[in-house]
């Protein structure tokens, strides 16, 4: 009922939704085997109207590769598990072009300075020119890659799912160092994203320690627990820092863990700021003074991001699975198991609007340009989607 395997000679049991559901009993064809909350009507402020729609390949593939799209300039690029990339114009979905590499594709897509970055099962990391598709460079890492690649000026930061991380050179792909973590028995499926700036680099790792590496040496500066393991079982006993680590220009950092807390930090040498017990494996969204965290079980919080106080919470969404949030026209969107859009009013916490993209359900975060949202669906189907009060 979970795919054991072995790597370095430790055994890792890597859980996904449909494994966690299955934990809490017998789910079939992997649906969720609690109780999702019925969707309600409600008071619409906003209107989602589709502007186009593609389909990318074979999609997520059965196991649900976290492959999301990404967005540069007027060019959206997309991929399926088996290896097809496509490059979209973001304004009407005309196929600038496609290409099928010989490797199957496991992470989501970071899209920068005219180049795409993917990571493969078989550990392969692949730079793309955003011109026409053609592979730059391709180099190795440790082993699968599904966090997304991130990029400063000059290094490309990879995190496999063993716990290592990989500096590559950003032009040649050639290695610069290597950091490498101890990794718990029982970790959830995927890992942490880092958070790439110039001078260091922020690790989220599954055994609940947030890291800080110089990127000159890939030493570390410090480090923290923030999720300290508790409980008999494994299972209890997880604390993946599984998101994306948020920095802020005044040098503040929010961190959120599996089975834990979310924490603001002092970046710089890791001071606690504020803490807050909500357990969250998603990346958390900062607009303006307010800072959104989605729980384990699909409610949505906004917190006071100076404080850490609850200013609202949502949970007409609960045990819905949504993504991590994106922000659009003043809402926050998120997709859902049943492949429903969401749109919550950022201020309110109210309900604002809703549309289906496909019923094989949405596992990755939309991705957004002012009222436009991009949203690819686990079957591939790729839609725009655009906001109207």
């Amino acid at each position: 009922m979970m795919t054991l395997r072995l790597s370095k000679q430790i055994m890792r049991v890597t859980l996904g939704a449909a494994a966690i559901a299955l934990l809490a009993g017998c789910a079939s064809k992997g649906e969720p085997a609690y109780t999702p909350k019925e969707l309600r009507s409600f008071n619409e402020t906003a209107t989602l109207d589709t502007q186009w729609r593609q389909n990318v390949g074979n999609g997520l593939g059965r196991a649900r590769y976290p492959i999301a799209p990404a967005r540069e300039g007027n060019t959206v690029f997309a991929a399926d598990a088996e290896g097809l990339v496509m490059a979209l114009d973001a304004n009407n979905g005309d196929r600038e072009w496609r290409v099928e590499l010989d490797t199957p594709v496991s992470s989501a897509l970071t899209a920068i300075a005219g180049k795409v970055y993917l990571g493969t099962r078989n550990g392969e990391v692949i730079a793309l020119d955003q011109r026409d598709g053609s592979v730059d460079w391709r180099a190795r890492v440790s082993s699968e890659v599904l966090a997304a690649p991130q990029a400063n000026q000059q290094l490309l930061i990879v995190q496999s799912v063993d716990g290592q991380v990989t500096a590559l050179d950003r032009a040649t792909g050639q290695e610069r160092w290597v950091y490498t973590s101890s990794q718990p028995a029982l970790t959830l499926r995927g890992t942490g994203t880092p958070m790439v700036i110039d001078p260091v680099t922020f690790v989220g790792l599954a055994n609940g320690r947030l890291v800080t590496l110089d990127n000159r040496s890939g030493q570390p500066l410090w480090d923290l627990q923030i999720a300290t393991p508790s409980g008999r079982s494994e299972v209890e006993r997880l604390v993946d820092l599984s998101g994306q680590p948020l920095i802020t220009p005044d040098g503040r950092l929010f961190v959120t863990s599996y089975n834990s807390r979310v924490v603001a930090l002092e970046a710089t040498q890791g001071s606690v700021i504020w803490e807050s017990s909500l357990s969250s494996r998603k990346t958390p969204l900062m607009v303006g003074d307010y800072l959104f965290v989605v729980t384990d079980d699909s409610q949505v919080v906004a917190l006071d991001a100076g404080t850490g106080q609850e200013i609202w919470r949502n949970d007409d969404l609960e045990d819905r699975w949504l993504t991590a949030p994106a922000f659009a026209d003043g809402n926050l969107v998120f997709g859902d198991f049943e492949g429903y859009v969401h749109l919550i009013d950022a201020r309110s916490g109210d309900l604002a609007g809703r549309a289906r993209v496909h019923k094989s359900g949405i596992s990755v975060a939309p991705v957004t340009e002012g009222n436009t949202i991009h949203v690819q669906a686990n079957n591939g189907r790729l839609e725009t989607l655009e906001v109207t009060p």
